[in-house]
């Protein structure tokens, strides 16, 4: 199965895995400014399968097959290896999966705007709003452009904007509807239960303002996970990193901090190129 990823970097992995019909560029994007001055990490961004720049394969049917090939890809990337996970929107929850079948390895989790109920319908959600406009930025976008960022965005600026566009927007063309479609309509949601607590640094980053997954059924995640920081932003949608970008960086920062200051978590010494 050929499924696309990068490499950045030498050292401790640290594993990315991006939202539903986008590609690595969602995470690559908010993640590399914040190991601008850090050495020690090896950040692998993955493409899911029939997204991006992966194939579709015709054996994925559900999400426990996608999940499967996500760990034969890290088996094969970093085999016996001990990685931290990092997961966006349906990457959360993949990322969640992660720790499930591989809890002996991972050694800490972040989750922003994390999926944790797979049927919307069941999901707690704050009504959708917008809480900063451009009129004149809104009337220069196509039609479809406008419509795509109006439905999501609570901050509707030109950063955010160009950010989204190249983000969120443009990669989610390159997705394999057929695909995704089938995967939903199968089995969107894994067929196990959650049962693995980690008691590794974990940070979890919501939206306020998010109305695609919201963030009270992230926060009764808590207590999975005994060295966990939630927050929940004002001013932040369902791409709260974009939204409120400084805010995100420093959440990161402090993250990756926690293991920078005690190596032991990583059971691994962090030193350049190694």
């Amino acid at each position: 199965m050929a499924i696309y990823h990068k490499i950045i970097g030498e050292g401790f992995p640290i594993v990315m895995v991006h939202g539903w019909t986008l590609d690595h560029q969602a995470m690559m994007h908010a993640m590399e400014p914040n190991f601008e001055d850090r050495s020690g990490w090896k950040r692998i961004y993955i493409d899911l399968p029939g997204m991006g720049k992966s194939d579709a394969e015709p054996s994925i049917k559900n999400s426990d097959d996608m999940l499967e090939a996500v760990l034969v890809l890290l088996d094969e990337l970093i085999p016996d290896q001990p990685f931290i996970v990092c997961g966006y929107s349906y990457g959360g929850y993949m990322a969640r999966g992660i720790v499930e079948a591989r809890r002996d390895s991972v050694r800490g989790l972040m989750l922003l705007a994390p999926m944790v109920i797979p049927e919307t319908d069941q999901r707690e959600l704050p009504k959708q709003i917008v809480l900063k406009k451009d009129p004149d930025l809104l009337s220069n976008l196509s039609a479809l452009e406008a419509e795509a960022f109006s439905a999501m965005g609570v901050v509707q600026g030109q950063r955010e904007w160009e950010r989204f566009r190249d983000d969120i927007l443009m990669p989610s063309t390159q997705t394999n509807e057929e695909f995704v479609n089938r995967i939903r309509e199968n089995g969107y949601g894994f067929t196990f239960e959650f049962s693995h607590k980690l008691d590794y640094p974990t940070l979890i980053i919501t939206g306020r303002q998010d109305h695609v997954v919201g963030y009270q059924d992230a926060w009764r995640l808590i207590e999975d996970y005994s060295r966990a920081t939630f927050a929940v932003l004002d001013m932040g949608g369902h791409n709260v990193q974009i939204e409120q970008e400084g805010v995100f960086n420093s959440l990161v920062q402090n993250w990756l901090d926690k293991f920078e200051s005690d190596k032991s978590l990583l059971s691994h010494v962090l030193q350049k190129g190694c």
